[in-house]
């Protein structure tokens, strides 16, 4: 089940959420450019929404992320 906005960026992360899909922190703490530049390549691995680890499964044709509370995004 995808919701929209899941797939945040770091960047895009304040609009939808409060914490970086990459570290888990506080969008609004510190610098995120270096997530910024992993996510191009990376799928996230927290929820930017509740900031809970996501189960992430990475396949040959792109990725799945889930949240137990937010659901599934696919890149």
């Amino acid at each position: 089940m995808t919701h929209p906005g899941d797939a945040l960026t770091p960047t895009a992360a304040a609009a939808g959420g409060p914490w970086c899909d990459r570290c888990g922190e506080a969008t609004g703490t510190g610098a995120h450019e270096g997530c910024a530049a992993a996510r191009a390549l990376e799928p996230p691995r927290y929820c930017a929404r509740c900031r809970r680890r996501m189960k992430v499964q990475v396949l040959p044709v792109g990725w799945s992320a889930t949240c137990v509370e937010h659901g599934e995004t696919r890149g």
